[in-house]
């Protein structure tokens, strides 16, 4: 099953958040490779947040540019700036509510609202 299927048929209502792991280092040095991201399906859309979204490609962690009323997702590692692409609000699955390392303690996460 490839991600998209994955949340779309996930067992949580559609208020529950969802835990993904950061697969790659295309969002450092914000997101490490291999950190836990917890996504609000109901979160609050606005210029500058993290968000997953579907793309061609399926899902994609990036973070969201809001410039006059255009969407677009980018990497926040230089080396993947490439990728920036334009996308629609509703290509939006949701937003980045807070990370962690993988065996992180609470003191450890960091919340985005």
């Amino acid at each position: 099953m490839d991600m998209k299927d994955m949340l779309e048929s996930s067992s949580c209502s559609g208020s529950e958040p969802i835990a993904l792991q950061v697969v790659d280092d295309s969002m450092e040095p914000e997101f490490k490779k291999d950190n836990i991201i917890i996504i609000d399906k109901t979160g609050l859309i606005e210029n500058e947040c993290y968000v997953v979204a579907t793309i061609v490609n399926g899902p994609i962690f990036r973070q969201l540019l809001i410039e006059d009323g255009r969407y677009f997702i980018q990497p926040l590692n230089e080396a993947y700036m490439h990728e920036r692409e334009e996308i629609t609000a509703d290509a939006i699955y949701g937003r980045v509510i807070q990370q962690s390392a993988p065996k992180g303690k609470r003191k450890d996460r960091k919340h985005y609202l």
